[in-house]
């Protein structure tokens, strides 16, 4: 079974950096997404995929991982780049 590792960004719509601080395991889908004959939804029979679990720490996430048997991608976390810029540049 494989599973993703990441650690959750800051909400960019909202200024707090609430749980930003915890890690995210998801497991990645096996089977292909097919569409339903009667409404057209896309779906599956993994329900796997749909479970999201929260760790405090890297090493938490890595160690239940480690037991269950699963192999992780460890996803880094993107570089925050800051676009500073006067108010008056606006009208330029």
């Amino acid at each position: 079974m494989r599973a993703r590792l990441y650690q959750r960004p800051k909400n960019t719509m909202q200024s707090g950096r609430a749980r930003t601080g915890q890690w995210l395991l998801e497991i990645e889908r096996d089977e292909a997404q097919r569409a339903d004959p009667l409404t057209g939804w896309q779906g599956s029979g993994d329900t796997e995929t749909q479970v999201q679990l929260r760790f405090p720490t890297r090493e938490a996430a890595l160690a239940y991982a480690q037991a269950q048997g699963m192999t992780v991608e460890v996803m880094p976390l993107g570089p925050v780049t800051l676009k500073l810029q006067a108010y008056a540049d606006n009208f330029r």
